[in-house]
């Protein structure tokens, strides 16, 4: 175990605070994170052994997949990375959980025509399909009515090749409440016993756009992660949102999402993809300064792991862009950063360089190991994050 001086001047990780979540999660911390890929799926699946109360901000700006044939058709948010993450927080534990995730999960194929796959479609509305055979009432004739007013919804132009079933559901919820993504996801929450609070940032339908160093303007989240194409060829030097043909937007968050962020226990920018999924999250008006007023610890987790998206940034470079978009009225960088976790185990380049820096900010340096054979081990990780709530 190492020993790391926190504001409690406790070893971290804590063991008694750890064992106390244990034995009452239901109680646990509000442990809030800036999220948006899968990047924190094991951990998240892992933290509901030590909290039920976690909160998930999750960007709605995925432009790829089968989240982007939503968006084009429906001008709609992405509900991809909501639905992964509530279905993380799923009680595992509970009668249906594994058919329930096997259907949220399922995807349909890429190859099959286009009466085949709406036959497939069909059946599961229908209720005569295997996955939703499995699935027990009342959850079975919620999830086939959802599925029935999306069939109803489209023509025979909506591209149902590789659609994730989850993301319909959600779509659908999404579209017969007005428009308003809160009460599908309660539901769905509910009904799956999601043990933490998942949301998006912002109930709109925009878009990233990136200016690189070299003054190329890149367009849609796709383009900037170098997962579906190639990584980019120089670093991003600024961020911001537009709306689908290109034209800034302005957007501010609801009142409820600031006062989640003020009333969290500990704030976390964590590991994944750190432009489209971190400094997304702090785009929209009203995020930063919540952030600053909140009175919790604020901690970065740098990635141990290269991530395409920084790959021609130094760590210092890193820490200068979040405090740059977490501070952006001119407040000291302690006020949204109070800590950094290293892995001793791992290779930070330009750690030394971001360590002065780091210091020069009053920003504490906790370095504890939370990788395992070169990975992230979602346990380790959790005792640090609830040993460091307030």
């Amino acid at each position: 175990m190492t020993t790391a001086l926190i504001c409690r001047r406790v070893p971290l990780p804590d063991p008694g605070r750890v064992a106390l979540c244990r034995r009452a999660p239901e109680l646990g911390p509000r442990i809030l994170f800036f999220s948006g890929g899968t990047a924190l799926r094991e951990t998240s699946q892992a933290l509901i052994e030590y909290t039920h109360n976690s909160i998930h901000l999750i960007t709605p700006f995925d432009s790829g997949g089968s989240s982007a044939v939503l968006r084009r058709y429906f001008s709609m948010p992405a509900v991809g990375d909501l639905r992964n993450r509530l279905m993380a927080l799923a009680d595992r534990s509970l009668l249906g959980y594994p058919e329930i995730y096997e259907l949220f999960a399922h995807r349909l194929s890429k190859t099959a025509s286009d009466t085949e796959l709406r036959a497939t479609l069909h059946s599961l509305a229908d209720g005569t399909h295997p996955l939703i055979r499995r699935i027990q009432n009342p959850m079975r004739r919620i999830i086939r009515r959802h599925l029935r007013a999306f069939i109803a919804r489209i023509d025979h132009h909506f591209d149902l090749r590789g659609a994730s079933i989850g993301n319909l559901i959600l779509a659908s919820g999404y579209l017969e409440d007005g428009r308003h993504m809160d009460p599908i996801v309660f539901l769905y929450a509910r009904l799956i016993q999601a043990r933490g609070e998942v949301r998006l940032i912002a109930n709109v339908d925009a878009h990233l756009r990136a200016r690189l160093k070299n003054g190329q303007i890149v367009l849609g989240q796709h383009r900037l992660t170098g997962k579906e194409i190639p990584p980019l060829a120089t670093s991003i030097e600024h961020l911001d949102l537009v709306d689908p043909t290109g034209n800034p937007v302005t957007i501010s968050i609801r009142q409820k999402i600031t006062q989640l962020i003020q009333r969290a226990d500990l704030i976390c920018y964590p590991i994944g993809s750190f432009f489209t999924s971190v400094i997304a999250n702090l785009l929209p008006s009203g995020v930063a300064e919540a952030i600053v007023q909140a009175g919790c610890p604020k901690i970065f987790i740098p990635n141990p792991m290269p991530d395409p998206e920084t790959i021609h940034l130094s760590l210092a470079e890193m820490l200068q862009t979040l405090v740059r978009y977490c501070c952006p009225l001119g407040e000291p960088p302690h006020a949204a950063l109070q800590m950094v976790l290293f892995d001793p185990t791992a290779a930070y380049p330009g750690r030394a360089e971001a360590e002065a820096l780091l210091r020069q900010w009053n920003v504490q340096i906790l370095e504890v190991p939370f990788l395992e054979a070169g990975s992230v081990s979602p346990h380790a990780l959790c005792h640090i994050l609830v040993s460091l709530a307030r």
